[in-house]
């Protein structure tokens, strides 16, 4: 399991909302445009395969994988992820 940050920019609202969704639905939360997810490669290349089928060339999604736990600031808090439970 990698941890990825799903960053996107999408031009048009109606695949902005398909994107969200799609984002989203393997997500642990987020905040507007970008997203935090972990993802084993069967879920990495399945997330690509689906916004692929959405996006258009004009629009921009950047996944970017991250080793360690992120510097959380604030309120911000990492969440841990154990398979097939999220406590929050």
């Amino acid at each position: 399991m990698q941890n990825y940050i799903i960053c996107y920019d999408i031009f048009d609202k109606k695949r902005l909302y398909k994107v969200r969704k799609i984002a989203y639905s393997y997500a642990l939360g987020g905040q507007k445009s970008a997203v935090e997810a972990p993802l084993s490669k069967k879920d990495l290349k399945e997330l690509i395969d689906k916004l692929l089928k959405v996006i258009k060339p004009e629009d921009k999604i950047n996944i970017i994988p991250f080793n360690n736990e992120p510097l959380c600031f604030g309120k911000a808090q990492f969440i841990e992820f154990n398979k097939g439970l999220i406590v929050i």
